[in-house]
């Protein structure tokens, strides 16, 4: 039974596979989790918590740096997203939430080759990073084969939008979403960035 556990880590945060995400340990119960995940390798599942519900559907991560201990057991952690899951029971025999997870894959058939969509995607993802004037980032691969992840996790979204994102199991259903939410991003942020320009123009001169 044991072996057929993972711990996990109810956050308001969604992971994607292959996506990397900084935290901060501080509970006592997480210290223990996450002091057990280094000595063993083993990884944990990261779990969207809103409003004390957690959310039956999660992505595993493995520890890839542990940037800071501190004296009193915290610790400041770089994890990367690796298997989707979703739980099946919950165990609560330890200070921590475990869970039975059922590990899930992409439906076949539903891996984009030369998609027009990923080049549609790559496009309005610059567009709008650039509205947002924001800190540049390594841009997404074009060519991974989940790139509706490597964009999200890019950018700031609605979790349930993010967390219907993570349950879907067909990319080119994904990449239609994305397209669709950067198309609205982008529309919103140009607006607000006229309006800003209007405003700073308003003023009287002397």
């Amino acid at each position: 039974m044991e072996e057929m556990l993972v711990p996990l880590f109810p956050l308001q945060v969604v992971l994607f596979p292959r996506t990397n995400l900084a935290l901060h340990i501080f509970e006592e119960r997480y210290k223990e989790m996450i002091g057990e995940c280094i000595e063993k390798q083993a990884e944990f599942g990261v779990v969207l918590t809103q409003e004390n519900a957690m959310e039956n559907i999660g992505c595993t991560a493995t520890i890839t740096e542990v940037v800071r201990k501190y004296d009193d057991g915290r610790m400041d952690i770089l994890v990367r997203g690796r298997r989707r899951f979703e739980i099946m029971f919950l165990d609560r025999t330890r200070a921590y939430l475990r869970g039975a997870p059922q590990f899930f894959e992409e439906e076949s058939d539903t891996v984009p080759g030369h998609d027009g969509r990923r080049k549609q995607a790559m496009e309005i993802y610059a567009e709008v990073v650039r509205l947002l004037e924001a800190e540049v980032e390594e841009p997404p691969d074009a060519q991974d084969r989940q790139l509706s992840y490597q964009i999200m996790a890019r950018l700031p979204a609605d979790l349930n939008f993010k967390q219907t994102m993570l349950k879907s199991r067909s990319e080119n259903e994904r990449l239609s979403e994305v397209i669709s939410f950067l198309q609205k991003a982008s529309a919103r942020l140009a607006i607000t960035l006229r309006t800003r320009q209007k405003a700073g123009g308003n003023g009287q001169r002397r």
